[in-house]
């Protein structure tokens, strides 16, 4: 009797140690995520140490949560619920607290939770290996925290996990006999429900998830399958909803940009895609005062003067897809495309004064009109500096008096 109070008590001591040390964490692990996807002018954090150890780029991944809430705030809410299971019995002596009466084997329900979430923790480090291929260091910690906790919390359990397990499924069956519980227990689990149904599709907690809900379809690709071929990408009429963009061949947003507009113009009926250059290269852009994309200006030149042979689109595609970088790498690129092109011509054609002057004169409107990034929308009289998610996207160009195909 005396060793089974001593190992509960030293059971309780490890724990407390365990999950104290796991909350801090855990709240290390909230703040960095905060910082990494709602501070835009946050420092690396601690735990970046290379491009594989990298807690920040994974916090910024969809993979950092779980229906919409950061797996970083699930890991408080273990470690609080295991404290609250370390004190429970104090607690189901206050009356109003009299319902926790039902946790009657904690270390049981602290064993089989900490062997679920060990496990749960080795598949999203499968995830961040061979998925994200990227780890943080702090999360592993927390996987070792959560093991040791289920095996100082099995210690003298009969059966080990299998009997805490066991022994948890039947304290839970046995606690939703009465009515008033049952009809609790009901009530939470709706609740719970609903803010996790809340969660994951306002993605208020999680910029990465809304991010993918938007632009997934469109970053996840290296081949823009809506390609359209020639000069005019959309509507050829004049009362048309013209949608302008502005962007670069080395700004890797307006790749998904591309991609975006061109399923635009096969869904409206009367909505037409313009291009403008806005490369963000010294070679030509005079606003610049050091160098940032470098090849921007040639692979510009190079897609206006394949407007001479009508073949404006497809090359426009093919640069955000191959992105060369010099006129060399440009030539084989084109002679390598299948695109019956006259290499000749298109050489000779980007280097007309009069091409060059269309693309600084795009870049001086953008400027004076406050496009200063890449990409930039423009319709009508409204522009938007950056890319709206699809959704967004096709709304605007509805409150413009687009009108989609019926099929």
């Amino acid at each position: 009797m005396e060793n089974e109070v001593k190992l509960l008590k030293q059971k309780y001591i490890w724990i407390s140690v365990l999950v104290f040390i796991g909350l801090l964490v855990t709240v290390d692990l909230a703040f960095i995520y905060y910082q990494a996807n709602f501070n835009e002018y946050a420092l690396p954090s601690f735990c970046v140490v290379n491009d594989f150890i990298d807690c920040d780029s994974v916090a910024r991944t969809t993979e950092s949560q779980f229906f919409g809430v950061p797996l970083a705030y699930w890991g408080l809410f273990l470690y609080a619920f295991i404290t609250l299971l370390l004190i429970v019995d104090k607690l189901k002596k206050i009356p109003f607290l009299k319902f926790l009466e039902v946790f009657k084997n904690k270390f049981h329900y602290i064993a089989s939770l900490g062997i679920i979430s060990f496990t749960i923790s080795m598949i999203l480090l499968c995830v961040s290996l061979f998925g994200i291929h990227k780890l943080c260091i702090m999360c592993v910690v927390t996987y070792i925290i959560n093991l040791c906790i289920g095996l100082v919390a099995a210690q003298g359990i009969k059966g080990h996990f299998i009997g805490a397990i066991k022994q948890s499924w039947f304290d839970f069956v046995d606690a939703l006999k009465p009515i008033p519980y049952r009809i609790a227990f009901g009530v939470v689990i709706l609740c719970a429900i609903g803010f996790l149904g809340w969660t994951y599709s306002s993605a208020k907690f999680s910029p990465a998830l809304k991010f993918s809900r938007n632009f997934g379809e469109f970053t996840k690709v290296k081949v823009n399958k809506y390609a359209i071929k020639g000069n005019t990408l959309g509507s050829q009429a004049s009362d048309a909803v013209v949608v302008q963009i502005y962007s670069d061949y080395n700004c890797p947003m307006c790749f998904s940009a591309n991609i975006m507009l061109h399923k635009l113009a096969k869904e409206f009926k009367n909505v037409r895609i313009e291009h403008h250059s806005m490369p963000l290269d010294v070679e030509c852009n005079k606003y610049l005062k050091q160098e940032f994309h470098h090849g921007s200006c040639i692979m510009a030149q190079y897609a206006e003067a394949a407007r001479e042979q009508e073949k404006f689109w497809e090359v426009h595609s093919l640069f955000f897809e191959k992105k060369p970088s010099n006129e060399t790498a440009i030539i084989e690129t084109l002679q390598n495309s299948g695109f019956d092109i006259d290499i000749d011509k298109i050489k000779k054609d980007a280097h007309k004064p009069e091409i060059l002057n269309e693309i600084k004169k795009d870049i001086d409107y953008a400027i004076e009109n406050k496009m200063i990034g890449t990409p930039s929308i423009k319709i009508g009289d409204d522009f938007q500096m950056g890319m709206k998610g699809y959704p967004e996207l096709k709304k605007w160009v509805i409150e413009h008096g687009g009108k989609q195909n019926m099929f």
